[in-house]
């Protein structure tokens, strides 16, 4: 068997450009990626890709700048010890063989990542629930996809989304609930905003608890209660039966259930909704009377929906009114969940998550048999296996003896953190497949296995409307890394299981996956979907193709069959679903607000969720230093009359406590955020604070049919820390933070260095700090010019060697006061002569160290350039773009710029607060 080393036959002087998709969210935009010397050295958009037509966020922009070997897992390694992979992939298999042997398969469980290629997680699928018979596989897509996926199961049989991204052009009505999409899929909100331009007349409503912003491009924003959501579509479910504004002849041909699914929303009329979700009654029956009166309409929904102790009946409740207005299976019209990973639609087609087969089957005794006759499985298990809160749980009670965790994170990423990362360090075996070498939860592991990175893997991912594309190796792989498949292909054998793993290479993966989808199906032939042996996930002609054909596969949207072979724009034009009876079923449901309630104790809202220039647990945004220049550090963004309420102002370090734990983290303060409510970002781990891992302080309540924990609605406190002294540390060496109260990082360039920002609450002793700091690193003297201001405790430090500048330290008694992490970042570039040392402290140079926030991360287009523009003439986003060029790239700083434009026409002397008061 290929060790599968070099990806895609790239030679080390190859020159040439490789299309290939983005790593990010689930828009799944094609990226034509620059390759020179076995070295990445620009990305831009696939031009001719339908998923984006040559669009990039900011995140896939950057791209080039997160590669390279630094920070990399590199060898296999057993407790520490680096070995090679025979002995890696011996031990492995030995401990798994022992815990299913002692234990049972039941024991044995993985966790996936919607980061996988689909052919890794088909593999995996393959291994656990065929051969070694434990369903106890599940994913970090149960964190946000899940709820979708259960919506659409009880309504149209299938896990299937109908829409596609034409859709949201051709729509006359676009609503957009539990989604920032500007800033988590600013490709598509792009293409949102070139629909409206486009058609004026078009709609846009944004349901959201807080002014993010998307609200930017809404004719209407409705800010409801945190939780409410049903509440709205149960409430304009009743108000279309009153007044005339149902489809009468769709729900009677197509649809079962409508009369009990109107019994529970009888009575809900606009005044009641209006004061379960705080909205005003004005805003709620314009918003009913748009819905009423367009045809083509499209609800756009995410975490903010699916991230709920009801999220499941939140996307019923949306299914629903779109059910009742036949507004399924047409152009512009459809409810559409957006996924969050690049390859959560695919995990979901291979049975990533615990309570389903591969190819969409579940654990019916008819799938089941399908699955395993397929498979030829030695051990096919024979139920739904533990959804992911429920696995880690049974982990921490010791049932599950060995776990295998795979391109994810989940010490930082599950709720109850604390609880599942001392789960983990206390499990008997934890086997971590990864390309980071240290992350929260590759510190517990006991055996670490390296894995390819995204630059190098070869496969397909599939995006949220349902578009396979070809993810192709562009770089030789670092250090020993391996490919997923191939690692646990060679463990499958090494157990003993001698069949069914005889890989050659990701095509032969993905062809059998395919044809697993059209076994015993009748999908796509002439048979109706009512048969019991029809299931609309069928990509059976693309089971036979060549590996070159494979490598040269086109962007498409399965299904794809005989009767579709180019694929599937639109599901469900022909009103026939994957239901016994062939019709779409209303679901009956009660609207519920959070299971916590706000208390004395607790009495402020916390939420959770992305910002714009970071992804997930940041182990491969904090790689490329401008994605930190936006937003630098943890921050728990506060409305200005809660701020007031304890004594915070900007900046002011805060501890933040729940039920679960307590974070320390930075106020942001704006009138984005409602009286009472806040909301800090996901993605900062131990590698990157000292203390802020938000979801420790997420208890684990699920849904109790998704299995969906409620990430976006929990009782919180907060006190403000005093804190006398802040710095800015700039570094080649890691420093020891033990001394101080609060500590952040970024990575400088390449693995060059770091910018620390570290608080204190008491004076300190720099120039000890300094000498302490050169004996570890075994740096020479290190000789130091110093400026000191003693009235407001403003200490800078140039430290340097006879060669270059070392260390730099900014030290003031406010935050607010210390230089901006762009003009750190860029302090080891500077070619300087050590007479010049000071200019960095005190003079030209230093003058520049507070240029403002940087708004467009594209072009490093900072707040203070902006806003001179502003005050200089620019009157538009637009202006501004073809002034500075900022928002002319991916565009998802519009809405910041807009909101500077608006300050300024409102209120000019206050444009420089903006952002914090927007």
């Amino acid at each position: 068997m290929s060790n599968n080393r070099q990806t895609d036959n790239l030679s080390n002087n190859t020159t040439c450009s490789v299309k290939t998709t983005c790593p990010y969210c689930g828009v799944g935009c094609g990226v034509d990626a620059n390759i020179k010397n076995q070295k990445m050295i620009a990305v831009s958009g696939d031009t001719k890709h339908p998923a984006n037509y040559g669009k990039l966020c900011v995140k896939g922009s950057a791209l080039h700048e997160t590669m390279g070997d630094h920070e990399r897992l590199l060898y296999p390694s057993i407790n520490g010890q680096q070995v090679d992979w025979p002995t890696a992939i011996a031990a492995t298999a030995d401990k798994l063989n022992s815990i299913r042997l002692e234990h049972g398969p039941d024991a044995i469980a993985f966790y996936l990542s919607g980061q996988l290629l689909t052919e890794d997680y088909y593999v995996a699928n393959k291994l656990a629930k065929g051969f070694i018979g434990t369903a106890n596989v599940d994913t970090n897509s149960r964190l946000c996809m899940s709820s979708a996926v259960a919506g659409y199961k009880r309504a149209f049989g299938s896990d299937a989304v109908p829409c596609n991204y034409q859709d949201l052009e051709q729509c006359d009505l676009l609503i957009i609930t539990g989604s920032n999409a500007a800033w988590t899929h600013p490709v598509l909100y792009q293409r949102m905003v070139a629909a409206k331009r486009n058609n004026p007349s078009m709609k846009i409503v944004v349901i959201d608890p807080r002014r993010t912003a998307t609200c930017d491009l809404a004719d209407l924003h409705l800010p409801l209660a945190p939780g409410s959501d049903a509440f709205i579509f149960n409430g304009l479910l009743n108000y279309l039966a009153n007044t005339d504004g149902l489809n009468k002849t769709y729900i009677a041909e197509h649809t079962e259930g409508f009369q009990q699914a109107l019994t529970p929303v009888d009575g809900h009329s606009i005044d009641w909704v209006a004061e379960k979700t705080g909205l005003s009654t004005a805003d709620l029956k314009q918003f009913y009377q748009w819905y009423k009166t367009t045809e083509k309409t499209i609800t756009f929904y995410s975490m903010g929906v699916n991230q709920s102790s009801s999220g499941t009946d939140k996307c019923n409740a949306i299914i629903n009114c779109h059910l009742a207005t036949g507004s399924i299976g047409k152009a512009g019209a459809g409810p559409f969940s957006i996924t969050g990973q690049p390859n959560a639609m695919g995990g979901r087609e291979v049975g990533g998550l615990a309570n389903m087969l591969a190819a969409h089957m579940d654990y019916s005794p008819q799938h089941i048999k399908t699955v395993g006759d397929f498979w030829q499985a030695e051990n096919m298990a024979q139920h739904a296996g533990l959804k992911a809160v429920d696995l880690f749980d049974e982990l921490a009670l010791g049932n599950i003896k060995a776990i295998w965790i795979m391109g994810t994170n989940p010490a930082v990423s599950m709720p109850n953190a604390n609880k599942v990362k001392a789960a983990l360090e206390h499990c008997d075996t934890v086997i971590v497949s990864d390309c980071v070498a240290q992350t929260d939860t590759t510190a517990t592991a006991n055996i670490l296995l390296p894995a390819m990175g995204w630059a190098e893997k070869s496969g397909t991912v599939t995006n949220s409307e349902r578009r396979i594309s070809r993810q192709r190796g562009l770089l030789n792989a670092a250090g020993e890394a391996r490919a997923d498949w191939w690692i646990m292909s060679q463990v499958a054998q090494q157990m003993g299981f001698l069949n069914g793993f005889n890989y050659q290479s990701p095509r032969d993966v993905f062809v059998e996956h395919a044809a697993l989808s059209a076994y015993e199906n009748s999908y796509g032939q002439t048979t109706t979907h009512k048969q019991q042996s029809s299931r609309l996930f069928n990509i059976g002609l693309l089971s036979e193709l060549s590996e070159l054909e494979y490598d040269q596969l086109r962007p498409m949207q399965w299904p794809i069959t005989t009767d579709a072979p180019s694929g599937t724009r639109r599901l469900f034009t022909d009103n026939q679903f994957n239901t016994a009876s062939g019709k779409a079923q209303f679901v009956p449901l009660t609207a519920q607000l959070p299971q916590q309630r706000l208390s004395k104790k607790f009495p402020l809202a916390l939420n959770t969720g992305r910002i714009r220039d970071q992804w997930h647990t940041m182990t491969r945004t904090a790689r490329s230093p401008r994605l930190l220049e936006h937003t630098d550090c943890p921050t728990l963004t506060i409305n200005p009359s809660t701020a007031k309420q304890y004594n915070l102002q900007q900046g002011d370090l805060v501890n933040l406590a729940t039920r679960s734990g307590s974070v320390q983290v930075i106020a942001e303060l704006s009138h984005a955020m409602a009286p009472q409510h806040t909301f800090m970002p996901m993605h900062w781990s131990d590698q990157y604070a000292s203390n802020a891992r938000v979801d420790s302080l997420i208890a684990p309540i699920i849904d109790p049919i998704s299995g969906q924990p409620e990430f976006k609605y929990t009782p919180a406190q907060i006190n403000k820390i005093d804190v006398m002294t802040w710095a800015s540390i700039v570094t080649h060496q890691p420093i020891n933070c033990d001394e101080f109260l609060y500590w952040h990082k970024s990575d400088l360039k390449q693995g060059t260095g770091y910018v620390y920002q570290v608080a204190s609450i008491k004076p300190f002793n720099w120039q000890k700090f300094i000498s302490a700091h050169a004996t570890t690193n075994n740096i020479k003297p290190l000789a130091f010019e110093q400026f000191s201001n003693s009235n407001e405790q403003d200490e800078r430090f140039i430290c340097y060697t006879e060669s270059a500048v070392e260390l730099a330290i900014y030290s003031h008694s406010s935050r607010e006061r210390l230089p901006k992490i762009s003009w750190l970042q860029a302090l080891f570039e500077k070619s300087l002569m050590a007479s010049s040392y000071w200019a960095l402290l005190t003079g030209e140079d230093y003058k520049q160290c507070n240029s403002g926030k940087m708004i467009c991360s594209c072009f490093k287009i900072s707040q203070e350039r902006i806003v001179d523009a502003i005050e200089s003439g620019a009157h538009s986003s637009s202006e501004l773009g073809t002034e500075l060029k900022c928002g002319t790239n991916c565009g998802s700083c519009i809405p910041e710029l807009n909101t500077l434009v608006k300050a300024h026409q409102q209120q000019p002397d206050a444009i420089e607060s903006a952002f914090h008061l927007a």
